[in-house]
């Protein structure tokens, strides 16, 4: 089943921004999905089990290196990436 997911990290600690750059970085390092992130959210697109793989590695690994934060996910089942992605 395709999957997207819409993240939002709340590191509990005023230096935020390492700490979420380093979870989207981890997120999409195996490039099993694709991500679209903006200044509220960060999108990821592909199969249920690479969505949900991408998500526990990337939350593990934060947590390891960063402590305490909230993480908020939405999931939108059987749904294709229509946003698409921009660099920069």
């Amino acid at each position: 089943m395709h999957l997207s997911a819409e993240l939002s990290l709340y590191p509990l600690h005023e230096d935020y921004a390492p700490t979420v750059l380093e979870f989207i970085e981890s997120l999409v390092a195996k490039g099993d999905i694709s991500a679209v992130t903006n200044a509220m959210s960060t999108q990821i697109h592909g199969e249920s089990s690479a969505v949900f793989a991408a998500i526990q590695g990337a939350l593990e690994a934060s947590v390891a290196r960063f402590g305490r934060q909230v993480l908020v996910v939405k999931f939108l089942p059987d749904h294709q990436e229509q946003i698409p992605a921009t660099e920069g």
